[in-house]
């Protein structure tokens, strides 16, 4: 059953040599790798008139040349970026720039960073979206927190379908987003410029008193938020189709011609349209209820606007998955999360990220706005490691034309330390757990390394020194009864060796006597064993048996305990037993130099 429905969500498993086709065209690795940063658009500039707004409806001019200041600082990162992908083409970004260039503690920060951001991607992604479809549908907002879900549940399959088919998926949402948009600017410019908006905008450049250089600074950092996303496909480089670096380099300059044109072009509506932040409808709602009223082209942008928002998190289920590779591969994570599943992707890492996202929204109800801050702290702290790990590569390395490359890094990385420290002076009440988290999360990573390098000396040998130990067998067999189960099991353990005892536990004489006469009765040609249990415990009589037996052989024979157990038709079925055998055999998971072993019985009724 569990199958059948696992074949139907995910789809067959495919062999490890159908892994090139795997890998992602241009196209569709645009859309994978870039839903995060094109769906900002949704919301970057919203978040500058939010901050702007505090100084008046007049202080809303400026956000034209704050955007092209965002503008500015992403066109450093793509320039940036396109530079550590040619110079670390194996993937990793941020992680293994900052690891290879400013060593080990650093790497793991951005690392950490950047799993954090991740599932904050999710969790804010999902929320967002829910509170676009909200804004059209208000009837929906009680049920905001299962629609949220319901999209993580829905990302989370179809990623765990594997790269090609997701991305198969999303290449049409994003690219129908993409030119919605396109759409909307074009005829919300046509519309301006032949007079069709009646709208009083704030007169440009008028100079408002209470706008200080902080509050200008806050938006721009504000507007930064349009940025996340960026770095992810210097991450995902291994998910190209070859040559890697070369599409993955092409791929992050169209991310930044097209999220460029649609920023300015929602930023410049913004302004002309007279656009002022309200709780119950966003930017784009309100530019397309201007633009196109209440009709079907309105809804459809919302519907279409609202779903690249779920999308965006589709950005960090190709990512994060990717990254917890390279942890786990370098130690600092668990070894589970280099599995590929039956897809060929990492599937674990794609459960782990749904299962964290989703407590995230379940922890905050869906309200995750007072999240963004962190997110955005989670993202520009790797952004600043990047280029400053970049900036001493170049110093190390002095390769032909450095000097450009590295007086790129350096402005990248006086910009984004900048806007991290305004971030955190400016909403430090919402961002001060990441300086308790991340601490956390890099103490986790050295205690998992520490962990591997503890077991990889343990289980260690010197292949001229270390040999097998020939000793003797004796077998422990304990019974519950003289059945076909134990007739199972000690026909299996006399084929091993003669030295095999059973161990029987009763709770008072007449029960030991019955099963005594029943044994001798059978006589299977091994020796019983009863054991009387006062406290009506079957495991502490038990463990004290086998302690002798331990005690008196272990010098000479392996100790094996062999636990008959059958195994019922249905699984339901398990309900209806005691289930002594796990029992038995979790306890005994403890024991040193105690073989344990399990002798299924299958019923066929």
């Amino acid at each position: 059953m569990v199958s059948k429905l696992k074949r139907v969500l995910i789809g067959r498993p495919m062999k490890s040599t159908e892994i090139e086709g795997e890998k992602l065209s241009k196209l569709k690795a645009l859309a994978v790798l870039s839903s995060d940063a094109l769906s900002s658009v949704a919301y970057g500039t919203e978040q500058i008139l939010i901050v702007l707004m505090a100084a008046g409806f007049s202080a809303l001019w400026y956000s034209i040349p704050i955007s092209f200041a965002v503008l500015g600082l992403l066109l450093i990162l793509i320039l940036s970026y396109r530079q550590t992908i040619f110079s670390y083409p194996t993937g990793g970004g941020a992680y293994i720039v900052a690891m290879d260039n400013l060593g080990r503690s650093t790497g793991l920060l951005a690392g950490g960073s950047l799993l954090v951001d991740y599932i904050l991607t999710v969790a804010v992604s999902s929320s967002a979206g829910t509170d676009a479809i909200t804004s059209a549908f208000p009837m929906l907002h009680d049920q905001r927190v299962l629609i949220a879900l319901l999209m993580i549940t829905i990302l989370t399959i179809m990623n765990l379908r594997g790269v090609t088919e997701s991305a198969s998926m999303l290449a049409v949402p994003v690219y129908l987003f993409v030119a919605s948009i396109f759409v909307l600017i074009v005829s919300g410019l046509y519309k301006y410029w032949t007079g069709g908006i009646h709208a009083s905008a704030p007169e440009f450049g008028t100079a408002v008193s209470n706008v200080s250089l902080f509050l200008l600074l806050k938006a721009f950092s504000s507007g930064c938020s349009a940025l996340t996303g960026v770095e992810a496909v210097s991450n995902a480089i291994p998910n190209f189709k070859p040559p890697a670096e070369r599409n993955a380099a092409t791929t992050l300059v169209m991310m930044g011609v097209i999220l460029c044109t649609m920023f300015i072009g929602i930023s410049a509506l913004a302004y002309w349209y007279g656009i002022a932040p309200d709780p119950k409808a966003t930017v784009i709602s309100q530019i397309a209820e201007s633009t196109f009223g209440r009709g079907s082209l309105y809804y459809l942008i919302q519907g279409i606007t609202a779903l690249i928002l779920f999308l965006a998190a589709n950005t960090a289920y190709s990512a994060f998955p990717l990254l917890a590779f390279m942890l786990a591969k370098d130690k600092y994570m668990p070894h589970a999360f280099m599995v590929r599943g039956d897809r060929l992707g990492f599937s674990n890492g794609i459960i782990f990220l749904g299962a964290a996202s989703a407590l995230l929204v379940l922890g905050f109800h869906g309200n995750t706005e007072s999240l963004i801050p962190l997110y955005a702290v989670g993202v520009f702290i790797p952004f600043t490691l990047s280029q400053l790990g970049m900036m001493v590569r170049w110093i190390k390395h002095k390769p032909q034309g450095w000097v450009v490359r590295f007086t790129i890094n350096t402005i990248g990385m006086l910009t984004t330390l900048g806007i991290t420290l305004i971030f955190i002076i400016t909403k430090f009440s919402h961002v001060w757990f990441i300086f308790v988290f991340l601490p956390l999360v890099m103490f986790i990573f050295y205690q998992i390394h520490r962990h591997y390098l503890n077991i990889a000396e343990q289980l260690r040998i010197n292949i001229d020194k270390d040999k097998p130990c020939i000793k003797g067998s004796t077998i422990v067999v304990p019974v519950a009864g003289v059945t076909r189960v134990v007739m199972n099991s000690l026909s299996y353990a006399k084929s091993l060796t003669d030295n095999v005892v059973a161990v029987y536990v009763g709770f008072d004489d007449a029960d030991i006597e019955r099963m005594e006469k029943k044994w001798e009765e059978w006589n299977p040609g091994v020796r019983l064993i009863t054991l009387r249990s006062s406290f009506r415990s079957i495991i502490r009589p038990l463990m004290k048996f086998i302690d002798t037996v331990e005690w008196k052989t272990s010098e000479t024979d392996h100790i094996t305990v062999l636990i008959p157990q059958f195994i019922p038709r249905h699984w339901w079925q398990n309900i209806l037993h005691n289930q002594s055998s796990l029992l038995l055999r979790a306890y005994l998971f403890n024991k040193k130099d105690i073989v344990i072993t399990t002798v299924p019985y299958h019923l066929q009724k």
